[in-house]
């Protein structure tokens, strides 16, 4: 059955926020850098399309579920990752207001989740690949939150907007694997090969997007080329965006391994009381900042 934490976070959907997403966020929203900007816009549009996959690749086995914690959990599940689909289509507006190519390129991943894997993969691999993808977001949590203050350059409407994004996954990031796991049977063999498979997939489709958008941006080739070598180092140099989460993504490798087993989230408990407050994601969002910078 489900893994029991005393440590797990409760599942809460928070419905009707208002992030302020309209034309006063410039165009280069990330301290002014257009690889950064593009890099987080291209996860704000497959987030839609990746977000209903998750939730068509539960339902699959959404009938075999006979324990009531989980029921509940998979309700609460869907009702945070279609609020996620719809503030990231708010954010994505601005983006076609803008001139990006969000139609063609909402259309191509959803052609490849939806045409391509449900039709070339069972059902176990397609929820194991939501549960490996599942992993890789919950990761952006311990890469975002912790006094590096690594999206402190950005405007503080976007930056809540993920803050927001990062900590519901962490909530809920044991429900497709619960449902992976106890209902479809998904074996050690099949759940590493989707990790390895997410692994390689996801970064991809982010910098296919983000270069799509930097060419529809009107930087040069070349111009794009020096824009990735430079963002790269960023993202992957000692200290950079993804340092924080090696130790927590080889995890998942461990035969017997459950996302319950490390519960310790940094900035959770300083987003949910910043939230609590006056029920604000911006305000919630400093909350965390201004906590971990005083660490």
């Amino acid at each position: 059955m489900a893994f029991q934490s005393d440590k797990q976070h409760p599942i809460v959907p928070r419905e009707k926020l208002d992030f302020g997403l309209n034309d006063s966020i410039p165009k280069y929203w990330f301290g002014g850098d257009p690889f950064r900007t593009r890099f987080f816009d291209a996860m704000s549009l497959i987030f839609p399309p990746g977000e209903k996959f998750f939730m068509v690749t539960v339902r699959d086995f959404r009938d075999q579920v006979t324990d009531p914690k989980l029921l509940q959990d998979i309700k609460d599940f869907n009702r945070q990752e279609a609020q996620h689909s719809m503030v990231h289509n708010q954010y994505n507006d601005l983006l076609r207001k803008q001139g990006m190519p969000v139609d063609e390129l909402i259309a191509w991943l959803d052609n490849l989740l939806f045409a391509k894997y449900r039709s070339r993969f069972s059902r176990q691999y397609t929820l194991a690949i939501t549960g490996a993808l599942e992993h890789l977001t919950a990761l952006g949590a311990h890469a975002m939150f912790d006094e590096r203050d690594i999206l402190g350059d950005a405007h503080p409407n976007v930056r809540a907007m993920y803050a927001w994004h990062a900590i519901e996954e962490v909530e809920h990031k044991g429900v497709a694997y619960d449902v992976m796991v106890d209902y479809a049977k998904v074996d050690y063999f099949r759940r590493v090969a989707a990790l390895v498979h997410a692994t390689f997939m996801f970064p991809w489709v982010i910098f296919k997007f983000a270069n799509r958008m930097l060419k529809a941006d009107g930087f040069s080739f070349w111009q794009r080329v020096k824009l990735n070598v430079k963002g790269l180092h960023w993202v992957l140099k000692p200290g950079g965006f993804l340092a924080p989460t090696h130790k927590h993504y080889i995890k998942y490798y461990k035969p017997g391994y459950h996302p319950w087993q490390e519960a310790d989230q940094p900035g959770y408990e300083e987003w949910l009381a910043g939230f609590n407050r006056r029920q604000d994601p911006v305000e919630a969002s400093e909350s965390i900042r201004s906590a971990l910078l005083a660490h």
